[in-house]
């Protein structure tokens, strides 16, 4: 009988191991993950302290911790690893043939560690993790080779988390909530200086990285500078000199120029001269200002365009540059290899006090010593369209971005048009000027003037559509007008109007959802006119989400799920010792008589 009682005191004592409670395999220094990495619902949970643990370190598994507060998820240091962690696209691969910037899953770049390139990696281009959790009190010991963590959420339940290393496993993730509370820890966390200055002190880098400001040298003064990008700012758009051109960077900009003598400003001004954008050299890596002397560092800058200087014509200022279009080719880290501008001039008239309205366009593009055919057209995703990229259309077989109207000064329309941006909606409007009676003429001139100059047939459905595949492109839905309107023999009945609407949706994984195009659909409205000068025109986009979010796969474990209170009768009751730590020893001290008084009765 002592024997007997001998061995349930072992029982009891462990089903009461050292402190009472389950051993994490973690150790208390190691970081709370931020709400992407645990998944949903998570948002508030600490990590609870712990002597023990058996996980496997973070360095091993691809995760490397910052802070005593963070996890994040990143490539090994301190080990060869893949080139390019495991994921179904490379979302960020936008340019075929050529390595995109910050895109770190772009194996057109050919880098080992992309990190010690580019300035950061873009979304979608880096692993990420996932967590799965479960209640506390299912796990007594965890032997997972994989990270895991004990957790606590706001309303003091536990958690068990296992990392698992398989980013198809994470889904639609909340972004990290901020308030008053903690919004001075993480701006005194994450924050740093609002500016930098373009000069270091320390030696030039060797090569240019993406984003750099582009140097320049004028021999004539022997003047190191920047390459300038000219912004607008402030409501009115005024023209900020300052602002300097990013390496790799393809953007355009427009600003505006207020003058109040423009007659000593027609010839004065170095802004309205186009000698001033290219009178100067540009150097092809930062590390050619140690070595001003030699020309191999330093590239011309070639105009393609015939140009004049301004000239004050009567009551005109002739040869005013309107725009500026530089092309840069460039060789990776042999830096910038070649560098062209064009311009666009126009003139301006003296008295009343004028304005005008420049554009500073930059685009950058390989370097190609060879004759061979020039590459694809950059893409607007790979697949799903990225926000903000344009919206291809298709017209036979040349494939190019859907545009609207665009005012000029004066409010008539411009010849120049507005990118559709996919899933930016915006609406834009100018006057025609009419050029003819004829009524059919004049509606196809309307026609053609909303638009554009090539009629789209074609939307394409990912954002890397291939021409030549017309099975990647769907046909646009329109609604035209009448010939003639009713009642009235001489009015005209014509568009004035015209809306495209953009229906799409996400698809594909839900870690890595990818939009596409369901269908589009142009819809005219229109007015009869009766011998009009001016007709006003309007145009607008708006896109539609019509995406329907599956629910997760039933094999991960939920976070509501409920057992029966007698599903685990000895781990429920461990939980509760544990969460209460109180009247703990009751329950357990019942069981075990219950259980003598059986064995008395069977030993008589």
């Amino acid at each position: 009988m002592c024997r007997l009682q001998l061995v349930l005191l072992q029982v009891f004592f462990l089903m009461f191991p050292e402190n009472a409670q389950p051993q994490p395999s973690s150790s208390s220094s190691a970081a709370v993950p931020t709400s992407p990495d645990l998944g949903p619902g998570t948002l508030g949970w600490t990590v609870q302290s712990s002597s023990e643990g058996t996980a496997t370190p973070p360095d091993v598994l691809g995760i490397s911790t910052v802070g005593p507060t963070l996890v994040t998820s990143s490539a090994p240091r301190n080990r060869t690893v893949e080139v390019f962690p495991v994921l179904p696209v490379c979302i960020c691969d936008l340019t075929p043939g050529t390595c995109d910037i910050n895109c770190c899953c772009d194996r057109d770049c050919y880098l080992l560690h992309p990190r010690t390139v580019f300035s950061f990696c873009l979304p979608g281009s880096l692993r990420s993790s996932s967590w799965v959790c479960v209640d506390n009190s299912l796990i007594f010991r965890s032997n997972s080779p994989f990270p895991s963590r004990v957790f606590m959420d706001s309303n003091g339940i536990r958690q068990f988390c296992v990392h698992a290393n398989n980013s198809k496993l994470n889904y639609f993730q909340k972004l990290q909530e901020v308030n008053a509370t903690n919004f001075q820890a993480l701006a005194a966390e994450f924050g740093g200086e609002s500016f930098t200055s373009a000069f270091q002190t320390q030696s030039p880098s060797a090569f240019y990285r993406a984003g750099d400001p582009i140097l320049t040298y004028f021999p004539q003064w022997s003047v190191i500078s920047l390459l300038r990008q000219p912004a607008g700012v402030g409501a009115g758009g005024l023209c900020a000199e300052s602002n300097p051109a990013g390496f790799l960077e393809s953007k355009s900009t427009t600003c505006t120029r207020f003058f109040k003598n423009l007659a000593s400003s027609c010839t004065l001004d170095s802004a309205l001269n186009a000698a001033s954008y290219y009178d100067f050299a540009v150097l092809k890596v930062p590390r050619g200002m140690a070595d001003l002397q030699n020309m191999e560092f330093q590239v011309p800058v070639t105009v393609v365009s015939q140009v004049g200087p301004p000239v004050l014509a009567g009551n005109t200022c002739q040869n005013v540059v309107s725009q500026v279009t530089y092309e840069i080719e460039t060789n990776g880290t042999f830096g910038i290899q070649k560098v062209s501008v064009s311009f666009e001039q126009t003139n301006l008239t003296v008295e009343p006090s004028p304005s005008l309205q420049q554009h500073f366009i930059f685009y950058f593009r390989p370097f190609q010593q060879s004759t061979a055919a020039p590459l694809t057209g950059p893409r607007s995703g790979n697949p799903g369209y990225i926000v903000g990229k344009p919206l291809l259309a298709l017209t036979g077989d040349i494939s190019y971005s859907m545009t609207l109207l665009q005012s000029q000064g004066n409010g008539t329309c411009s010849v120049k048009r507005h990118v559709v941006q996919f899933g930016v909606n915006a609406m834009s409007g100018c006057k025609l000027r009419v050029k003819t009676a004829n009524c059919s003429h004049l509606q196809q001139e309307i026609y053609q003037t909303l638009h554009g100059s090539l009629r789209p047939e074609l939307i394409a459905i990912f954002g890397n559509a291939d021409p030549a595949q017309k099975e990647g492109w769907t046909r646009i839905l329109r609604r035209s007008c009448s010939v003639s309107a009713k009642n009235c023999t001489s009015c005209c009945f014509i568009p004035v109007s015209l809306e495209i609407q953009v229906l799409w949706s996400f698809l594909g994984l839900q870690s890595n959802p990818q939009a596409h195009v369901s269908s589009a659909r142009f819809l005219y409205q229109c007015q009869s006119v009766e011998d009009s000068q001016e007709v006003p025109l309007t145009t607008l986009v708006n896109f539609v989400d019509i995406t329907q979010k599956p629910e997760p796969p039933r094999g991960q474990p939920r976070m509501d799920w409920k057992l029966p209170f007698d599903f685990f009768s000895f781990k429920v009751a461990f939980s509760r010792a544990i969460d209460s730590q109180k009247s703990s020893v009751p329950p357990i001290l019942i069981l075990c008589l219950l259980l003598l008084g059986v064995l008395n009765l069977e030993t008589n």
